[in-house]
């Protein structure tokens, strides 16, 4: 095959792995190590091994911290077990709905009525901990988005042999 398409095929994947940092339907940094990968080995490129163990160890780490965080920023807002079981069932409730971004919303909603269903008379709470898994999953959103535009630069820094 042809080492531009092969090229041009592992960009897509790169940019696919970018938003799937937002879609969850996407599986966003395995996308994006696909690319990196293919463009490594279905190429003659000479990218160092140094960037792909660090993009592995980085894919794997954004998977742990991907249920940490949330969980963590969840719990320093005062949310609860019932707040974060509420997440994991709106999340996927949420990505059925017909709306766009219906995934977050079913988040939001799901640790917002599963606080309400752990203490109905503390509305503020379950605010605090709806809050604190915002924050969580822009953190989670953010380091994924940052590390998959770095695997998309990185290889078009060698596509363009810049590094």
């Amino acid at each position: 095959m042809d080492h531009s398409l092969i090229t041009l095929f592992s960009i897509i994947l790169l940019i696919l792995g970018i938003l799937g940092t937002f879609l969850p339907i996407l599986p966003g940094l395995v996308l994006s190590l696909a690319g990196l990968l293919i463009y490594k080995y279905g190429t003659d490129s000479d990218l160092s091994m140094i960037y792909i163990w660090t993009f592995v160890i980085l894919t794997l780490a954004s998977a742990v911290l991907n249920y940490v965080i949330p969980a963590k920023t969840n719990r320093k807002y005062g949310g609860t077990r019932w707040g974060s079981i509420g997440s994991v069932i709106g999340t996927i409730v949420g990505m059925f709905l017909p709306i766009p971004l219906g995934f977050l919303f079913g988040m939001f909603a799901g640790v917002f009525i599963g606080e309400l269903l752990h203490d109905s008379k503390d509305l503020t709470k379950a605010w605090k901990s709806t809050k604190g898994a915002f924050i969580g999953f822009l953190y989670g959103t953010g380091f994924n988005l940052v590390v998959g535009i770095a695997m998309l630069l990185v290889v078009l820094l060698d596509v363009f042999n810049i590094i």
